[in-house]
């Protein structure tokens, strides 16, 4: 069985611009099903695909499952299936416990929004927080990118 263990906080945007980081990847995703139970997402991560099932979270957890399938096949999932989707930029950031931070920069309609996770073995993990980490947003639905596939950031800020 599959468990996603992960926090997520927001980004101190002057604080992440400022900061000496690695090359980005680019990300291109949509949700095949898309309900607060469960999702199935394509993503297209750089020249890889990927086809991901992913349970309802509890606690910080949640049942993931995610293979890898042929980029042309994700391509056509995505240009002919037309799931509300999402694209961003990510960046990864390891830490000196052997932990790494994605942080990613949301394009188009969530564009503006920076948003860091970090993967977990155990919910009571510890990890360190750098300095332009903002507010933990783990619990708040709002930030979850299926969410955003459906009630972009910009409408976030608005209301």
């Amino acid at each position: 069985m599959g468990v996603e263990i992960e926090r997520k906080f927001l980004v101190k945007k002057d604080l992440w611009l400022a900061l000496q980081k690695p090359e980005g990847k680019h990300y291109r995703q949509g949700y095949l099903i898309n309900h607060q139970d469960r999702v199935v997402r394509v993503r297209i991560a750089g020249d890889r695909g990927f086809l991901t099932i992913k349970g309802a979270m509890a606690g910080i957890s949640k049942l993931e499952y995610e293979y890898e399938i042929p980029k042309s096949d994700a391509e056509e999932m995505l240009d002919n299936f037309k799931p509300e989707g999402t694209e961003k930029i990510r960046y990864r950031i390891p830490e000196d416990s052997g932990l790494v931070w994605e942080v990613d920069e949301f394009l188009a309609d969530n564009a503006g929004l920076v948003v860091a996770e970090i993967e977990l073995i155990a919910e009571d993990q510890p990890f360190s927080r750098p300095e332009w980490l903002d507010i933990e947003v783990t619990y708040d639905e709002r930030y979850s990118n299926a969410n955003l596939a459906l009630r972009p950031f910009n409408t976030i800020i608005a209301s």
